[in-house]
């Protein structure tokens, strides 16, 4: 092939692909979307944008600035706007399911082997090593977006605060976004310059191409991209009741304290505020499961997330195993199994509902959000809190995976809980600091540390107790 014939291959117009043709890359990618929301938009990014030729680069990051204002899994609410974009709400639907269901299959097959095995000696030292290499997982996670989102001191003085906060105030983490948001919104007024451009904006350097949607555009092939008053009442009559009235029903059926109600009314709560992705969200998530409801463990949240790493689609799955575990103790009469298949089975409709809420609500007038640099702003702002809130994350974890006993101590307004030093578990120590070396020094991939960490752990818990 000569320069030019390639050189034209690389500009011809790429084919608009079919309903069927779209899903099967759709069902590609929901397969193999593991390693969280990075690992999942590279993934799409290289499919859609680089070997297809879907969507533009520009047009998808700007999805994707978008994307990341909302609450929920932005990977998926992103598959889910360029689904839509190409086959409306088929397209979105199917683009969005696709993502979520490998992976809630493969969760809930975990799900019933931990409760059924969790007490076997050998499944047991096995987790134990899981939790070592999650602690791991979470710091580089929590590094890798310091490096993108603290670019000067105002970004590091939010994520400090957010941090403080959390750890040391309680402060309600939906209340922590809100403020950080506020503060990059006001910033932009006082201070533009610390506040400009944050997250995924760098798009001036993106290559300039026509995808299949920008040409969709440029034909007038894609009305229902418009924004409409009356499309937007018709999207909220529908996707309302679908996502918040199976929660009445339950409420009106069974009461408030059931734990069927609970888990509908707390995970539709939680759907709304989990900006971040689930490393933000799962502090909160595990202080509301353990300490409000009772329905975990400390030790059993992090063995979630360590379940939800293995397994293709968001990290948020994790939720899926906490409302199965939630109901699979609180049953009520049904069968364990299949109350905590039932719980499961509401926590992800009521968390992934209005995910598509948000896409087909908003998506219309996402066009309105380019080039509004007080969004951007709060964004950018939202971005540094989550690397605080991501740190007292880590510290939450490494708190329970490391010690084997941890008290709070309150001193007036602030209420810390800090380990007693005598409990310290030197083979949780040990494994987390090579996990970490692992990870960040030898750049190793997150399955095979996560492999490697739960045999350790089978050997350390044996052999060395």
């Amino acid at each position: 092939m000569t320069a030019e014939t390639h050189e034209g291959a690389a500009t011809a117009a790429p084919a608009t692909p079919t309903l069927a043709e779209a899903t099967r890359v759709w069902l590609k990618i929901g397969l193999l979307s593991f390693g969280g929301p990075a690992g999942q938009i590279a993934l799409m990014h290289k499919e859609l944008v680089d070997e297809r030729r879907w969507i533009g680069e520009r047009r998808f990051l700007h999805a994707l600035n978008y994307c990341m204002l909302l609450p929920g899994p932005e990977a998926q609410q992103l598959a889910t706007y360029i689904g839509w974009l190409m086959h409306r709400t088929a397209g979105g639907l199917i683009a969005g399911l696709l993502f979520i269901l490998p992976g809630a299959l493969v969760m809930w097959g975990l799900s019933l082997l931990y409760v059924l095995y969790r007490q076997v000696p050998l499944v047991d030292a096995m987790f134990f090593g899981v939790k070592a290499a999650v602690l791991a997982i979470v710091v580089e996670a929590g590094l890798r977006i310091s490096k993108r989102a603290l670019k000067n001191r105002a970004m590091v003085a939010i994520a400090i605060a957010a941090f403080l906060a959390l750890f040391l105030l309680k402060a309600p983490f939906p209340l922590v976004i809100f403020c950080a948001g506020l503060v990059g919104w006001l910033g932009h007024r006082w201070a533009p310059g610390l506040f400009g451009g944050g997250g995924h904006a760098g798009q001036d350097g993106a290559p300039e191409f026509k995808g299949v949607v920008d040409l969709m555009f440029e034909r007038g092939e894609l009305a229902h991209a418009e924004p409409s008053a009356g499309r937007a009442l018709k999207v909220l009559a529908v996707w309302l009741p679908l996502w918040l009235g199976p929660v009445a029903l339950l409420w009106a059926l069974l009461g408030g304290g059931n734990v069927f109600t609970q888990i509908g009314a707390f995970f539709s709560t939680m759907a709304v505020v989990t900006f971040g992705g689930a490393y933000a969200v799962l502090a909160y998530v595990a202080q509301a499961a353990v300490e409000t409801y009772g329905w975990l463990a400390p030790g059993e949240m992090v063995d979630g997330l360590g379940l939800a790493e293995t397994t293709p689609g968001p990290l948020i799955l994790v939720l899926q195993f906490t409302g199965f575990l939630a109901a699979w103790r609180g049953h009520g009469g049904l069968d364990p199994l299949v109350a905590g298949s039932l719980g499961g089975l509401l926590t992800l409709w009521v968390t992934f509902a209005p995910c598509f809420l948000w896409i087909f609500l908003g998506a219309p007038y996402v066009e309105a959000l380019r080039g509004n640099r007080a969004l951007s702003a709060a964004l950018t702002a939202i971005t540094a809190a989550v690397v605080g809130v991501i740190a007292n994350l880590a510290l939450w974890f490494g708190l329970h995976v490391l010690f084997r006993t941890v008290q709070p101590v309150v001193v007036g307004p602030l209420a810390p809980d800090l380990p007693v030093l005598a409990s310290l578990d030197w083979r949780a120590a040990l494994l987390a600091a090579l996990a970490m070396i692992a990870l960040l020094r030898f750049k190793l991939g997150m399955m095979p540390v996560l492999a490697a960490c739960a045999a350790a752990g089978v050997v350390l818990v044996r052999f060395m107790a």
